[in-house]
């Protein structure tokens, strides 16, 4: 219960202080990616240590700054946020829902530092959306997303939502699979009963998304999840179910989702 309550008086603290850093920070030096720095480098690792989470990180040669990229990982919890900041060294903008730019702090702060977010309420809306993410991708921008689309209750990696693919086909870079296992456990979806223990996170080669047609979403989906769940099986998490890639539209999470074309 001390753990708990301290963990949530650290993280308040901790937003509360580097909400303003990173106020200065953009304004002095009128550049985006020095925010991320601050979220990287100092809001992240109090947050991993308040945790107890001892992160251990493979595959990092994987990552390569100098390329845009399009990162794409399993979710098992919100400590995900920071440890994916500290195990993916690359100032990129992870792409959210559109509704948590009105987040106080945290929405403020993704919006100051050029996070991108997609408006999925009406279909032109998620397509202009999807379009202006391409661009900023091409322009040399790496982005992070969880095409799961919420949390997972159990560990299991859940159906994938297709838009991220759509993005990532669009503007025509490589998609990186990543995987965490041992976040949920730490701290579960929709609990603050922290226990201390290690976080996996595991990063997969690039996948080349010029060897997939410009509409294949579904295809380089189940590419990009059969990577995350077979990395998830060798890292002792769960897996998931590999007919169940694509969820329906407007569904998130494990409900009924259409399976693939093989």
């Amino acid at each position: 219960m001390l753990r708990n309550l301290m963990c949530i008086l650290v993280t308040a603290v901790a937003t509360a202080i580097f909400f303003p850093v990173t106020v200065v920070v953009a304004i002095v030096t009128l550049n985006p990616g020095a925010t991320v720095w601050v979220a990287r480098e100092l809001w992240s690792p109090i947050l991993i240590w308040i945790s107890g989470a001892k992160v251990v990180v493979s595959g990092q040669e994987n990552v390569d700054p100098k390329r845009p990229t399009v990162y794409v990982s399993n979710h098992q919890s919100t400590l995900d946020i920071p440890i994916h900041f500290v195990a993916v060294p690359v100032n990129f903008r992870y792409v959210a829902k559109h509704q948590l730019k009105y987040v106080p702090l945290i929405g403020w702060y993704l919006l100051m530092a050029g996070h991108i977010f997609i408006n999925r309420s009406r279909r032109e809306k998620a397509i202009a959306s999807l379009n202006e993410a391409a661009r900023k991708i091409r322009g040399g921008t790496s982005v992070f997303l969880y095409p799961e689309g919420t949390r997972s209750d159990d560990g299991r990696v859940l159906p994938f939502k297709k838009g991220p693919f759509a993005l990532a086909l669009k503007a025509r870079v490589p998609v990186v699979p990543i995987t965490i296992e041992g976040s949920g456990t730490v701290m579960p979806k929709n609990s603050w009963n922290i226990k201390p223990g290690v976080v996996h996170v595991k990063i997969g080669k690039p996948i080349d998304t010029t060897a997939f047609a410009e509409d294949d979403r579904e295809g380089l989906a189940r590419a990009v999840r059969d990577v995350i769940i077979a990395q998830s099986l060798e890292l002792g998490g769960k897996g998931g179910d590999p007919e169940k890639a694509v969820a329906a539209a407007g569904v998130e999470g494990d409900s009924p989702s259409r399976l693939n074309a093989s």
